[in-house]
């Protein structure tokens, strides 16, 4: 059957998901979201530039319940507009309309006690009232260090460590990244992300998901922060990183059981694939890798890629990928009980119309 759906939000990743709800046998757009006022009234085929689909952009958030669809799919600002992100998702909630989104991270685990109650309240309130089910992925945090370690644990016998790498070059990247990670930054410029507290919030949600669903409770989260200084101008998608400023970071969130790091969740971050030459790389360029010590040991890369001759970057395939595993999620979100739904809610999400 096909789900109708109302999307949110024509940044990067709805307006490639837009792109492919359009093609997809298997969902219909109905409705479309907007904060920017200049994008109201306007055919969302415009926006994202594709052919004129006779769906609207509008900020009513009232008028998109309206439409009843099966599921609003949410690809709003990150968590530093929460409050914003809550109003639109709530609307949703409360009128029976199941939500998956990929604006708040953190709430890939709720259960996660960095979550502040203002943030999860009004969440958990509206599913009650209005029967309805939250969903929240990403990449990274998301299916990268949820859905793919955790599924590999299951092979295995033993797991003595499981570490989850991003390992991307930034160089084409639009998204942001100087005040959250500090690349192009001074070295003495101290970035969101490099505060301990702010990144198990913003980034850490898997580590305690993890431990869960491995049956074991974290004796601690710790955090490590490095950065790579070039040593000359780097060009970017955003200008110029200067010699002497910050051209890649490593970051580690770390799950602590027992005396020991259990879990590792890492980012390596560069302009360029020189910077940090003696940071972890993968077997391919821009790539998402597990690997288990264990019974087995297991390693797999993943590569996000478009084969489709456009010249888009992997970051932005990622993108899409991020996009899709929310929108695909819908048929089986649509069929669970109220209330949050994380990875280890959801079965298996094969992709329905995907082949056609």
């Amino acid at each position: 059957m096909t789900k109708r759906v109302v999307v949110w939000g024509t940044g990067v990743v709805g307006s490639m998901v837009i792109a492919e709800i359009v093609k997809s046998p298997a969902f219909e757009l109905v409705g479309v979201g907007v904060s920017n006022p200049e994008k109201v009234g306007k055919d969302v085929g415009d926006v994202v530039g594709i052919e004129p689909t006779g769906v609207l952009c509008t900020d009513d958030v009232d008028a998109l319940v309206a439409l009843e669809p099966d599921a609003l799919v949410h690809y709003g600002p990150t968590a530093q507009y929460a409050d914003d992100n809550i109003r639109v998702m709530t609307a949703f909630l409360r009128a029976g309309i199941d939500v998956a989104s990929t604006a708040m991270t953190p709430w890939v685990w709720p259960a996660m006690k960095q979550n502040p109650p203002e943030w999860i309240d009004p969440i958990t309130e509206a599913c009650e009232a209005g029967n309805a089910s939250c969903f929240t992925t990403g990449i990274d945090p998301g299916f990268a260090n949820d859905l793919f370690p955790l599924t590999l644990m299951g092979l295995c016998g033993e797991v003595k460590s499981v570490r989850a790498s991003e390992l991307l070059d930034y160089t084409d990247y639009e998204g942001d990244y100087e005040d959250e990670m500090g690349i192009g930054r001074s070295p003495d410029f101290t970035p969101l992300l490099e505060i301990p507290d702010i990144l198990v919030m913003a980034w850490g949600a898997t580590v305690p998901m993890i431990a869960h669903a491995a049956g074991i409770e974290l004796d601690d989260i710790t955090t490590t922060w490095e950065k790579w200084v070039t040593p000359e101008d780097r060009k970017s998608a955003k200008g110029i990183v200067k010699a002497g400023d910050v051209a890649a970071i490593r970051f580690t969130i770390n799950g602590i059981y027992q005396g020991r790091e259990v879990i590792t969740l890492e980012h390596v971050n560069r302009i360029g694939l020189d910077a940090a030459p003696e940071w972890p790389t993968g077997s391919g360029d821009d790539v998402y890798r597990v690997d288990i010590d264990g019974s087995p040991s297991i390693s797999q890369e993943t590569a996000f890629r478009f084969t489709d001759g456009s010249g888009r970057a992997p970051a932005v395939a990622g993108c899409l990928a991020t996009g899709m595993r929310a929108l695909n999620a819908v048929p089986a979100l649509n069929d669970l009980p109220a209330g949050w739904v994380t990875a280890l809610d959801l079965p298996l999400v094969p992709g329905v119309g995907t082949i056609r």
